[in-house]
Protein backbone atom coordinates (compact mmCIF):
# COMPACT_ATOMS: atom_id res chain seq x y z
CA UNK A 1 0.00 0.00 0.00
CA UNK A 2 3.03 2.16 0.25
CA UNK A 3 5.00 1.45 -2.62
CA UNK A 4 1.44 2.53 -4.29
CA UNK A 5 1.06 5.44 -2.40
CA UNK A 6 4.38 6.78 -3.48
CA UNK A 7 3.80 6.00 -7.13
CA UNK A 8 0.58 7.54 -6.96
CA UNK A 9 2.35 10.52 -5.27
CA UNK A 10 5.24 10.90 -7.76
CA UNK A 11 2.73 10.65 -10.96
CA UNK A 12 1.02 13.64 -9.69
CA UNK A 13 3.81 15.64 -9.22
CA UNK A 14 4.71 14.67 -13.06
CA UNK A 15 1.50 16.05 -14.54
CA UNK A 16 1.31 18.89 -12.52
CA UNK A 17 5.52 19.61 -14.15
CA UNK A 18 4.92 18.96 -17.39
CA UNK A 19 1.66 20.29 -17.90
CA UNK A 20 -1.36 17.94 -19.16
CA UNK A 21 -3.62 18.33 -21.89
CA UNK A 22 -5.94 16.70 -24.07
CA UNK A 23 -5.07 15.33 -27.47
CA UNK A 24 -5.63 18.91 -29.53
CA UNK A 25 -4.48 19.59 -33.09
CA UNK A 26 -1.42 20.28 -33.46
CA UNK A 27 -0.94 22.45 -36.47
CA UNK A 28 -3.84 24.86 -37.08
CA UNK A 29 -4.54 26.06 -40.61
CA UNK A 30 -3.23 29.00 -41.65
CA UNK A 31 -4.86 32.64 -41.56
CA UNK A 32 -5.53 33.67 -44.86
CA UNK A 33 -5.55 37.40 -45.62
CA UNK A 34 -7.26 37.15 -48.87
CA UNK A 35 -10.85 36.20 -49.96
CA UNK A 36 -9.95 32.26 -49.80
CA UNK A 37 -12.54 30.08 -47.88
CA UNK A 38 -11.87 26.80 -46.71
CA UNK A 39 -13.85 23.66 -48.50
CA UNK A 40 -16.08 21.85 -46.77
CA UNK A 41 -15.31 18.46 -46.17
CA UNK A 42 -17.58 16.05 -47.93
CA UNK A 43 -16.88 13.01 -45.91
CA UNK A 44 -17.34 13.49 -41.98
CA UNK A 45 -14.37 14.33 -40.01
CA UNK A 46 -13.00 11.63 -37.94
CA UNK A 47 -13.15 11.81 -33.94
CA UNK A 48 -9.85 13.04 -32.79
CA UNK A 49 -8.34 10.74 -29.84
CA UNK A 50 -10.72 7.85 -30.63
CA UNK A 51 -7.88 5.70 -31.37
CA UNK A 52 -5.62 7.09 -28.66
CA UNK A 53 -7.81 6.32 -26.05
CA UNK A 54 -8.03 2.69 -27.62
CA UNK A 55 -4.20 2.15 -27.91
CA UNK A 56 -4.10 3.32 -24.46
CA UNK A 57 -6.94 1.03 -23.44
CA UNK A 58 -5.38 -1.76 -25.10
CA UNK A 59 -1.51 -1.23 -23.36
CA UNK A 60 -3.48 -1.30 -20.11
CA UNK A 61 -5.09 -4.93 -21.34
CA UNK A 62 -1.66 -6.17 -22.67
CA UNK A 63 0.16 -5.43 -19.47
CA UNK A 64 -2.46 -6.77 -17.34
CA UNK A 65 -2.73 -9.51 -18.81
CA UNK A 66 1.53 -10.17 -19.35
CA UNK A 67 1.80 -9.97 -15.71
CA UNK A 68 -0.90 -12.64 -15.47
CA UNK A 69 0.92 -14.82 -17.93
CA UNK A 70 4.50 -14.42 -16.69
CA UNK A 71 3.75 -14.85 -12.84
CA UNK A 72 0.89 -16.71 -12.26
CA UNK A 73 0.07 -18.83 -15.42
CA UNK A 74 4.12 -19.48 -16.22
CA UNK A 75 3.39 -19.96 -19.64
CA UNK A 76 5.62 -19.64 -22.32
CA UNK A 77 3.34 -20.21 -25.09
CA UNK A 78 1.03 -17.46 -23.91
CA UNK A 79 3.56 -14.84 -23.46
CA UNK A 80 4.81 -15.83 -26.98
CA UNK A 81 1.25 -15.79 -28.44
CA UNK A 82 0.92 -12.16 -26.47
CA UNK A 83 3.97 -11.32 -28.04
CA UNK A 84 2.83 -11.77 -31.33
CA UNK A 85 -0.26 -9.78 -31.04
CA UNK A 86 1.29 -6.60 -29.83
CA UNK A 87 3.88 -7.06 -32.60
CA UNK A 88 1.43 -7.02 -34.93
CA UNK A 89 -0.96 -4.32 -33.30
CA UNK A 90 1.60 -1.62 -31.82
CA UNK A 91 3.95 -2.60 -34.30
CA UNK A 92 2.60 -3.17 -38.11
CA UNK A 93 -1.10 -2.29 -37.66
CA UNK A 94 -0.21 1.24 -35.47
CA UNK A 95 3.06 1.62 -37.03
CA UNK A 96 5.22 1.27 -34.41
CA UNK A 97 4.09 5.49 -32.85
CA UNK A 98 2.68 3.79 -29.97
CA UNK A 99 5.67 4.21 -28.31
CA UNK A 100 6.52 4.30 -24.87
CA UNK A 101 10.01 4.64 -25.80
CA UNK A 102 9.76 7.72 -27.58
CA UNK A 103 7.54 9.09 -25.42
CA UNK A 104 10.73 10.11 -23.51
CA UNK A 105 11.06 12.75 -25.26
CA UNK A 106 7.35 14.26 -25.06
CA UNK A 107 8.00 14.42 -21.26
CA UNK A 108 11.06 15.74 -21.16
CA UNK A 109 9.90 18.67 -23.70
CA UNK A 110 7.22 19.14 -21.32
CA UNK A 111 9.50 19.50 -18.30
CA UNK A 112 11.96 21.84 -20.36
CA UNK A 113 9.70 24.01 -22.35
CA UNK A 114 6.41 25.55 -20.52
CA UNK A 115 5.07 26.49 -23.62
CA UNK A 116 4.53 22.70 -24.39
CA UNK A 117 1.47 21.03 -23.55
CA UNK A 118 1.86 16.93 -23.32
CA UNK A 119 -1.34 15.14 -24.07
CA UNK A 120 -2.85 13.37 -21.58
CA UNK A 121 -2.57 10.04 -23.58
CA UNK A 122 1.43 10.28 -23.98
CA UNK A 123 1.69 10.59 -20.72
CA UNK A 124 -0.14 7.48 -20.11
CA UNK A 125 1.75 5.88 -22.33
CA UNK A 126 4.92 6.26 -20.58
CA UNK A 127 3.83 6.21 -17.13
CA UNK A 128 2.01 2.46 -17.47
CA UNK A 129 4.89 0.36 -18.50
CA UNK A 130 7.10 2.15 -15.72
CA UNK A 131 4.09 1.51 -12.73
CA UNK A 132 3.79 -2.19 -14.01
CA UNK A 133 7.62 -2.51 -13.56
CA UNK A 134 7.49 -1.12 -10.15
CA UNK A 135 5.01 -3.91 -8.74
CA UNK A 136 5.19 -6.84 -11.71
CA UNK A 137 8.76 -6.40 -12.97
CA UNK A 138 9.54 -5.58 -16.88
CA UNK A 139 6.46 -7.42 -18.63
CA UNK A 140 6.02 -4.56 -20.90
CA UNK A 141 9.33 -6.15 -22.44
CA UNK A 142 8.19 -9.33 -21.92
CA UNK A 143 5.16 -9.59 -24.60
CA UNK A 144 3.80 -5.67 -24.90
CA UNK A 145 6.93 -3.68 -26.50
CA UNK A 146 6.71 -4.13 -30.27
CA UNK A 147 10.72 -3.25 -30.58
CA UNK A 148 10.96 -6.28 -28.25
CA UNK A 149 9.10 -8.41 -29.72
CA UNK A 150 10.45 -8.20 -33.53
CA UNK A 151 14.05 -8.77 -32.08
CA UNK A 152 12.57 -11.99 -30.07
CA UNK A 153 11.22 -13.80 -33.10
CA UNK A 154 14.39 -13.38 -35.12
CA UNK A 155 16.39 -15.34 -32.49
CA UNK A 156 17.79 -18.47 -33.92
CA UNK A 157 20.79 -19.66 -32.28
CA UNK A 158 21.14 -18.00 -28.48
CA UNK A 159 25.04 -17.32 -28.01
CA UNK A 160 26.01 -16.34 -24.35
CA UNK A 161 27.22 -12.91 -23.66
CA UNK A 162 30.39 -12.85 -21.25
CA UNK A 163 28.76 -10.84 -18.05
CA UNK A 164 32.23 -8.38 -18.04
CA UNK A 165 31.12 -7.43 -22.17
CA UNK A 166 27.48 -7.23 -21.07
CA UNK A 167 28.17 -4.72 -18.50
CA UNK A 168 30.29 -2.50 -20.65
CA UNK A 169 27.94 -2.92 -23.54
CA UNK A 170 24.92 -1.95 -21.15
CA UNK A 171 26.52 1.54 -20.78
CA UNK A 172 25.65 2.66 -24.15
CA UNK A 173 21.69 2.59 -23.11
CA UNK A 174 22.48 5.44 -20.13
CA UNK A 175 24.69 7.35 -22.60
CA UNK A 176 21.87 6.87 -25.21
CA UNK A 177 19.58 8.85 -22.49
CA UNK A 178 21.70 11.13 -21.67
CA UNK A 179 21.88 12.22 -24.97
CA UNK A 180 18.00 12.40 -25.89
CA UNK A 181 17.89 14.41 -22.73
CA UNK A 182 20.36 16.83 -23.51
CA UNK A 183 19.00 17.35 -27.49
CA UNK A 184 15.56 17.35 -26.41
CA UNK A 185 16.13 19.66 -23.57
CA UNK A 186 17.60 22.13 -26.35
CA UNK A 187 15.55 21.85 -28.58
CA UNK A 188 17.89 19.77 -31.01
CA UNK A 189 16.42 16.54 -32.32
CA UNK A 190 13.92 13.56 -31.04
CA UNK A 191 17.18 11.29 -31.25
CA UNK A 192 15.35 8.52 -30.14
CA UNK A 193 12.15 8.56 -32.17
CA UNK A 194 15.01 9.34 -35.89
CA UNK A 195 17.13 6.62 -34.83
CA UNK A 196 14.47 4.11 -33.93
CA UNK A 197 16.26 1.03 -35.69
CA UNK A 198 12.83 -0.98 -36.20
CA UNK A 199 10.25 2.07 -37.57
CA UNK A 200 11.04 1.64 -41.06
CA UNK A 201 10.13 -2.07 -40.70
CA UNK A 202 6.64 -0.82 -39.29
CA UNK A 203 6.09 1.59 -41.32
CA UNK A 204 7.41 -1.10 -44.61
CA UNK A 205 9.28 2.23 -45.88
CA UNK A 206 11.42 4.83 -44.43
CA UNK A 207 15.23 5.95 -44.70
CA UNK A 208 17.70 3.88 -45.98
CA UNK A 209 19.87 4.09 -43.72
CA UNK A 210 17.21 3.24 -40.79
CA UNK A 211 16.67 -0.09 -42.47
CA UNK A 212 19.94 -0.95 -42.51
CA UNK A 213 20.59 -0.51 -39.03
CA UNK A 214 17.34 -2.20 -38.11
CA UNK A 215 18.43 -5.04 -40.60
CA UNK A 216 22.18 -5.12 -38.65
CA UNK A 217 20.37 -5.40 -35.18
CA UNK A 218 17.95 -7.95 -36.49
CA UNK A 219 21.33 -10.25 -37.72
CA UNK A 220 22.87 -9.76 -34.63
CA UNK A 221 19.49 -10.51 -32.85
CA UNK A 222 19.75 -14.21 -35.23
CA UNK A 223 22.59 -14.97 -31.96
CA UNK A 224 22.48 -12.57 -29.64
CA UNK A 225 18.91 -12.20 -27.42
CA UNK A 226 17.10 -8.47 -28.16
CA UNK A 227 20.86 -6.57 -28.14
CA UNK A 228 18.47 -3.27 -28.88
CA UNK A 229 16.62 -4.00 -25.41
CA UNK A 230 19.74 -4.85 -23.42
CA UNK A 231 22.51 -2.61 -24.63
CA UNK A 232 20.63 0.81 -26.29
CA UNK A 233 17.26 1.45 -25.02
CA UNK A 234 16.80 4.55 -23.36
CA UNK A 235 13.22 3.27 -21.96
CA UNK A 236 14.72 0.09 -20.65
CA UNK A 237 17.16 2.10 -18.55
CA UNK A 238 14.22 3.53 -16.48
CA UNK A 239 12.16 -0.37 -16.79
CA UNK A 240 15.68 -1.85 -14.86
CA UNK A 241 15.59 0.34 -12.46
CA UNK A 242 12.40 0.03 -11.04
CA UNK A 243 12.08 -3.52 -11.46
CA UNK A 244 14.95 -3.65 -8.59
CA UNK A 245 12.15 -2.54 -6.10
CA UNK A 246 9.14 -4.48 -7.56
CA UNK A 247 6.77 -6.29 -5.01
CA UNK A 248 6.68 -9.14 -7.41
CA UNK A 249 8.76 -10.70 -9.71
CA UNK A 250 9.64 -13.62 -11.86
CA UNK A 251 10.29 -17.02 -9.96
CA UNK A 252 12.14 -19.80 -12.17
CA UNK A 253 10.63 -22.40 -10.01
CA UNK A 254 7.68 -22.79 -8.19
CA UNK A 255 9.26 -24.25 -4.90
CA UNK A 256 12.69 -25.37 -4.28
CA UNK A 257 15.22 -25.09 -6.58
CA UNK A 258 17.08 -28.43 -7.38
CA UNK A 259 20.32 -26.65 -8.94
CA UNK A 260 19.98 -28.54 -12.39
CA UNK A 261 21.27 -24.88 -14.06
CA UNK A 262 18.86 -26.14 -17.08
CA UNK A 263 17.51 -22.58 -16.47
CA UNK A 264 21.00 -20.63 -16.80
CA UNK A 265 21.54 -22.31 -19.93
CA UNK A 266 17.92 -21.67 -21.30
CA UNK A 267 18.13 -17.62 -20.65
CA UNK A 268 19.41 -15.93 -23.56
CA UNK A 269 19.50 -12.86 -22.23
CA UNK A 270 22.11 -13.37 -19.49
CA UNK A 271 19.34 -12.78 -16.58
CA UNK A 272 19.90 -15.85 -14.35
CA UNK A 273 22.28 -14.94 -11.47
CA UNK A 274 24.36 -18.59 -10.16
CA UNK A 275 23.93 -19.73 -6.42
CA UNK A 276 26.73 -17.85 -4.17
CA UNK A 277 26.92 -19.22 -0.58
CA UNK A 278 29.86 -18.20 0.35
CA UNK A 279 32.56 -16.22 -0.34
CA UNK A 280 36.66 -16.97 0.91
CA UNK A 281 37.41 -14.10 3.42
CA UNK A 282 41.01 -13.52 0.86
CA UNK A 283 38.06 -12.65 -2.02
CA UNK A 284 35.75 -10.90 0.53
CA UNK A 285 38.40 -8.44 1.61
CA UNK A 286 39.88 -7.66 -1.66
CA UNK A 287 36.14 -6.63 -2.73
CA UNK A 288 35.99 -4.52 0.30
CA UNK A 289 39.38 -3.14 -0.73
CA UNK A 290 37.91 -2.64 -4.59
CA UNK A 291 34.64 -1.38 -3.07
CA UNK A 292 36.24 1.86 -0.75
CA UNK A 293 38.74 2.68 -3.41
CA UNK A 294 35.47 3.11 -6.30
CA UNK A 295 33.84 5.18 -3.66
CA UNK A 296 37.31 7.75 -3.48
CA UNK A 297 37.01 7.82 -7.25
CA UNK A 298 33.66 8.01 -8.03
CA UNK A 299 33.66 12.22 -7.75
CA UNK A 300 36.49 11.99 -10.06
CA UNK A 301 34.26 10.65 -12.83
CA UNK A 302 31.81 12.97 -12.27
CA UNK A 303 33.78 15.67 -12.85
CA UNK A 304 35.64 14.18 -14.99
CA UNK A 305 32.74 13.52 -17.48
CA UNK A 306 31.14 16.34 -16.79
CA UNK A 307 34.73 18.25 -17.99
CA UNK A 308 34.09 15.98 -20.99
CA UNK A 309 30.97 16.66 -21.34
CA UNK A 310 31.35 20.62 -21.49
CA UNK A 311 34.50 20.14 -23.83
CA UNK A 312 32.51 18.78 -26.64
CA UNK A 313 29.95 21.30 -26.69
CA UNK A 314 31.30 22.53 -30.21
CA UNK A 315 30.42 19.21 -31.60
CA UNK A 316 27.21 18.76 -29.50
CA UNK A 317 25.97 21.67 -30.10
CA UNK A 318 25.69 21.15 -33.98
CA UNK A 319 22.45 18.81 -33.52
CA UNK A 320 20.93 22.41 -33.14
CA UNK A 321 19.62 24.09 -36.57
CA UNK A 322 20.66 27.34 -35.41
CA UNK A 323 23.87 26.37 -34.95
CA UNK A 324 24.60 24.31 -37.89
CA UNK A 325 22.72 27.45 -40.01
CA UNK A 326 24.99 30.13 -37.85
CA UNK A 327 28.38 27.86 -39.28
CA UNK A 328 27.08 27.52 -42.95
CA UNK A 329 25.93 31.51 -43.36
CA UNK A 330 29.24 32.25 -42.12
CA UNK A 331 31.28 30.15 -44.37
CA UNK A 332 29.26 31.71 -47.30
CA UNK A 333 29.97 35.45 -45.53
CA UNK A 334 33.56 34.66 -45.35
CA UNK A 335 34.12 33.26 -49.09
CA UNK A 336 34.86 29.82 -47.63
CA UNK A 337 32.15 28.23 -49.78
CA UNK A 338 30.51 28.71 -53.15
CA UNK A 339 26.74 28.77 -53.54
CA UNK A 340 24.14 28.62 -51.11
CA UNK A 341 21.88 25.63 -49.24
CA UNK A 342 18.71 26.05 -49.14
CA UNK A 343 18.71 26.95 -45.74
CA UNK A 344 20.78 29.58 -45.89
CA UNK A 345 19.28 30.78 -49.10
CA UNK A 346 15.59 30.76 -46.78
CA UNK A 347 17.86 33.12 -44.21
CA UNK A 348 19.60 35.59 -46.74
CA UNK A 349 15.92 35.84 -47.99
CA UNK A 350 13.94 36.45 -44.67
CA UNK A 351 16.87 39.75 -44.23
CA UNK A 352 18.06 39.05 -40.37
CA UNK A 353 20.77 40.43 -39.26
CA UNK A 354 24.03 37.87 -39.53
CA UNK A 355 24.77 39.31 -36.39
CA UNK A 356 21.55 38.37 -34.44
CA UNK A 357 22.29 34.99 -35.88
CA UNK A 358 25.67 34.62 -34.41
CA UNK A 359 24.38 35.68 -31.18
CA UNK A 360 21.69 33.53 -30.57
CA UNK A 361 24.01 30.29 -31.74
CA UNK A 362 26.43 31.43 -29.27
CA UNK A 363 23.64 31.04 -26.80
CA UNK A 364 22.85 28.04 -28.01
CA UNK A 365 26.62 26.73 -27.20
CA UNK A 366 26.36 27.92 -24.07
CA UNK A 367 23.52 26.34 -23.04
CA UNK A 368 25.10 22.96 -24.23
CA UNK A 369 28.43 23.74 -22.35
CA UNK A 370 26.05 23.84 -19.26
CA UNK A 371 23.97 21.26 -20.37
CA UNK A 372 26.88 18.76 -21.31
CA UNK A 373 28.16 19.53 -17.31
CA UNK A 374 25.21 17.38 -16.26
CA UNK A 375 25.08 15.37 -18.88
CA UNK A 376 29.29 14.21 -18.48
CA UNK A 377 28.37 14.48 -15.31
CA UNK A 378 25.41 11.27 -15.50
CA UNK A 379 27.92 9.67 -17.89
CA UNK A 380 30.92 9.33 -14.99
CA UNK A 381 28.12 8.34 -12.04
CA UNK A 382 26.61 5.57 -14.27
CA UNK A 383 30.15 4.39 -14.74
CA UNK A 384 31.46 4.28 -10.73
CA UNK A 385 27.94 3.27 -10.11
CA UNK A 386 28.25 0.10 -12.72
CA UNK A 387 31.84 -0.58 -11.32
CA UNK A 388 30.69 -0.66 -7.95
CA UNK A 389 27.67 -2.53 -8.71
CA UNK A 390 30.14 -4.85 -10.51
CA UNK A 391 32.10 -5.59 -7.31
CA UNK A 392 29.52 -6.06 -4.56
CA UNK A 393 29.23 -9.53 -3.30
CA UNK A 394 25.26 -10.93 -2.87
CA UNK A 395 24.40 -14.05 -1.55
CA UNK A 396 22.17 -16.33 -2.72
CA UNK A 397 21.19 -20.20 -2.30
CA UNK A 398 19.08 -20.38 -5.54
CA UNK A 399 19.30 -19.53 -9.14
CA UNK A 400 17.68 -16.97 -9.45
CA UNK A 401 16.15 -14.12 -12.16
CA UNK A 402 18.08 -10.89 -11.68
CA UNK A 403 15.21 -8.18 -11.04
CA UNK A 404 16.48 -5.76 -13.65
CA UNK A 405 18.72 -7.99 -16.32
CA UNK A 406 15.28 -10.39 -16.30
CA UNK A 407 12.56 -9.85 -19.18
CA UNK A 408 10.28 -11.86 -18.04
CA UNK A 409 10.43 -14.18 -21.53
CA UNK A 410 9.24 -17.46 -19.67
CA UNK A 411 11.98 -19.56 -21.46
CA UNK A 412 13.42 -20.61 -18.30
CA UNK A 413 9.95 -22.05 -16.78
CA UNK A 414 9.87 -24.62 -19.51
CA UNK A 415 13.39 -26.06 -18.90
CA UNK A 416 12.67 -26.17 -14.90
CA UNK A 417 12.24 -30.14 -13.81
CA UNK A 418 9.91 -28.51 -10.37
CA UNK A 419 8.15 -26.48 -13.02
CA UNK A 420 7.39 -30.07 -14.84
CA UNK A 421 5.78 -31.31 -11.85
CA UNK A 422 3.64 -28.90 -11.03
CA UNK A 423 2.27 -28.95 -14.59
CA UNK A 424 2.06 -33.16 -14.66
CA UNK A 425 0.00 -32.38 -10.85
CA UNK A 426 -1.84 -29.62 -12.15
CA UNK A 427 -3.31 -32.06 -15.32
CA UNK A 428 -3.94 -34.85 -13.02
CA UNK A 429 -6.34 -32.80 -10.31
CA UNK A 430 -7.67 -31.72 -13.62
CA UNK A 431 -8.46 -35.31 -14.43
Amino acid sequence: MVRFCHTIICVTILLSICGVAPAAERFPPPEFESSYERPTPVTPAPSHGVYEYIDAAVLLGSLTLSSYLVLRRRSRRAIFALMVFSLLYFGFWRKGCICPVGAIQNIILAIFDSSYVVPIVIVVFFLLPLVFALFFGRVFCAAVCPLGAIQDLVLLRPVSVPSWLENGLRLFAYVYLGLAVLFTATGSAFLVCRYDPFVAFFHLSGNANILVLGGCFLVVGLFVGRPYCRFFCPYGVLLRQLSRLSRWRVTITPDECVRCKLCENSCPFGAIREPLAELPMRDFGRSKKTIGLLMLVLPVLVIGGGWAGFSLRMVTSRMHATVRLAERVYLEETGKVVGTTNESQAFWGTGKEVKQLYADASGIRARFGRDGWLFGGFAGLVVGLKLIGVSLWRRRTDYEADRASCLACGRCFEYCPKEHARLQKLKGQAG
